[in-house]
């Protein structure tokens, strides 16, 4: 079960529904109700432009991530998923060394995440994927305000947020 960049727009409706399936749960009182976390078109131009990597137990694809370059050598990953039955398996971090490996491979010094958190409360999701980040290597380097970098989302929230955005040096030696 090792990731795969695809490049079949066709898998996009599953992939977006594992996407909103997972974000649904991991994400549940930061966004108002009924709002999804990605669409079937937005993953089908992901995938069409080399950026999603997706992970398969037989014909399902059980896990997901999006990586890309953000800026002269440093790449980013995000959208980030297992499917709920599998968690515990190792899917995450096969999909996080996937990402780094891939960030290697076009030399890139380093690999960025942003998390979403509320501000106000501690969201017991986010607080576990904070702590996890940390132990694979993932440093804090900055908390923006989501109204300054993404205002577009802002109406769609429940509840005032902010992101946290992490780095990770890759060493080339990998």
């Amino acid at each position: 079960m090792s990731p795969v960049l695809i490049s079949d727009t066709g898998l996009a409706a599953e992939i977006a529904a594992l996407i909103n399936r997972v974000y649904c749960d991991a994400e549940k009182g930061i966004w108002l109700e009924g709002q999804s976390r990605t669409t079937e078109a937005e993953v089908a131009e992901l995938v069409a432009t080399g950026q999603i990597a997706v992970v398969r137990s037989g014909d399902r694809i059980v896990g997901s991530v999006r990586v890309h370059e953000i800026e002269d050598g440093v790449g980013e990953f995000g959208m980030l998923v297992a499917a709920p039955e599998e968690r515990g398996t190792g899917i995450g971090t096969d999909l996080v060394s996937f990402a780094e490996n891939w960030g290697r491979a076009r030399g890139f010094a380093e690999m960025q995440l942003e998390l979403l958190v509320p501000q106000t409360w501690e969201h017991p999701v986010k607080e576990f994927l904070r702590g996890w980040y940390t132990r694979v290597g993932y440093r804090l380097v900055r908390k923006d305000s989501l109204e300054s970098a993404y205002p577009f989302l802002v109406p769609h929230l429940a509840c005032p947020c902010d992101f946290l955005v992490f780095r990770k040096f890759l060493d080339p030696s990998k």
